[in-house]
């Protein structure tokens, strides 16, 4: 049986490489803006840099890869066989 769904085209992973960058410039944006007007101290700017900036992106490209149609899950496989060469 084949899957009427089609898998994501070039589109799709030009619009995944476009929302990463958009995302992290903007999380990039709130914590310098944070930091600039005295709402973070410097430990707590390292700390949202080093620890939740990361968490921030995977959360940004779980939501990006669902919304562009990435998210497969094992009804969407297909068993694989060795051919015979």
């Amino acid at each position: 049986m084949t899957s009427a769904l089609s898998s994501p085209g070039p589109d799709a992973a030009r619009a995944f490489r476009l929302g990463i960058a958009a995302g992290a410039l903007v999380g990039l944006a709130i914590a310098g803006v944070l930091y600039l007007t005295g709402t973070l101290t410097t430990f707590a700017f390292g700390y949202v840099l080093l620890l939740l900036f990361p968490v921030y992106l995977v959360l940004v490209a779980t939501a990006l890869s669902v919304w562009l149609g990435y998210d497969k899950d094992a009804t969407s496989l297909r068993p694989v066989y060795r051919t015979e060469r």
